[in-house]
């Protein structure tokens, strides 16, 4: 194996800095040192956290980042509908009602689960947006009933533009490729980002991103729900998905390390474990940083265990990139 340093690549990083987005977040999120959290674990490795929870448009979070970029084509293909699925509680749903509201779109969600009465958190937030919902019964409904909703839209002359769930594909990978760039005019690489996955468009875009960069950041993706060789190879599909887009023809995204735990998943989906649990709460009263029990909490529960078992050189840095999600925290 070689042991140059990779090299970035400047025509791909050219072209992705060129790729249209509507302004939706207007500003770098903050990156901060968790300080108090490296004394409350005993030392360790330097711990920053990159906020996008705190990203100001409709209570943040990582899909705001791929929805500039999605509703750009949306928009550019004269669509005047949004069309996404989630949970009751997506957040990536009430992005994209918020996005749709903020441009002037109509947006239907398709919800698996049964309406809440009354509904709460992502679910209030998505009929305060105006968005029509059509609930399912399971996730298994999910593809047809986008493909059901694109067809009927489409004949009540309506011209929809679909999203995937969590607006992972290759074009709203681009968006977190976009931000290893924004995140290092803020700090040195790091060595480590930790961060929670389950479509898997962030990390592919984060993995992409570092490989882009010429960075030999780690980027390890901590599982909410499916099983790790899953995830990393829809990081991997994704990934060449992102070489195509940007006509790189560098060996370096093919060959990007995919790291995925699933070991802290737990009982499943939005299930708390008592390690998530014990994460919220050094966070919340070491840092003032609120993480939810489906996603972050998880994923900040991983880097806690890292650090405790001495996964982290202490010259090093690890970064959380904190996805958002607080809403779900009311639900």
């Amino acid at each position: 194996m070689s042991t140059s340093s990779p090299k970035a690549d400047r025509a791909a990083l050219s072209r992705l800095a060129a790729v249209e987005r509507v302004p939706l977040i207007g500003r770098s999120t903050p990156v901060e040192e968790m300080s108090r959290l490296r004394a409350a674990l005993g030392a360790g490795p330097r711990l920053l956290v990159k906020r996008d929870d705190a990203i100001p448009f409709a209570f943040g979070g990582n899909k705001t980042r791929k929805l500039e970029l999605l509703a750009a084509e949306a928009l550019a293909a004269g669509s005047d509908t949004l069309v996404t699925v989630g949970g009751i509680q997506s957040n990536h749903a009430r992005a994209t009602a918020a996005t749709a509201a903020k441009l002037g779109l109509h947006c239907l969600l398709i919800a698996n689960g049964a309406k809440p009465a009354p509904p709460r958190a992502n679910a209030l937030l998505d009929e305060l947006l105006g968005a029509e919902i059509e609930y399912i019964p399971s996730r298994n409904e999910r593809a047809s009933a986008m493909e059901s909703a694109i067809r009927r839209l489409t004949r009540e002359g309506r011209k929809p533009y679909a999203i995937p769930l969590g607006a992972s594909t290759p074009l709203g990978a681009l968006a977190f490729a976009r931000a290893v760039g924004e995140l290092l005019g803020q700090t040195e690489p790091p060595d480590v980002i930790i961060h929670a996955t389950s479509s898997a468009g962030t990390q592919a875009g984060l993995v992409a991103g570092c490989a882009l960069n010429g960075l030999r950041t780690n980027v390890m993706g901590v599982s909410a729900d499916d099983p790790a060789d899953e995830i990393a190879r829809t990081v991997r599909g994704l990934v060449a998905g992102v070489a195509a887009l940007l006509g790189s023809t560098s060996d370096a995204l093919g060959e990007a390390p995919v790291s995925v735990d699933a070991a802290f998943v737990g009982d499943g989906y939005g299930i708390p474990t008592p390690a998530s649990l014990e994460a919220q709460g050094l966070a919340a009263r070491n840092e003032a940083l609120f993480v939810d029990n489906t996603y972050t909490a998880k994923a900040l529960a991983a880097l806690i265990a890292y650090v405790r078992a001495g996964r982290f050189r202490d010259r090093e840095t690890v970064l959380f990139w904190h996805t958002g999600g607080q809403v779900g925290i009311f639900a």
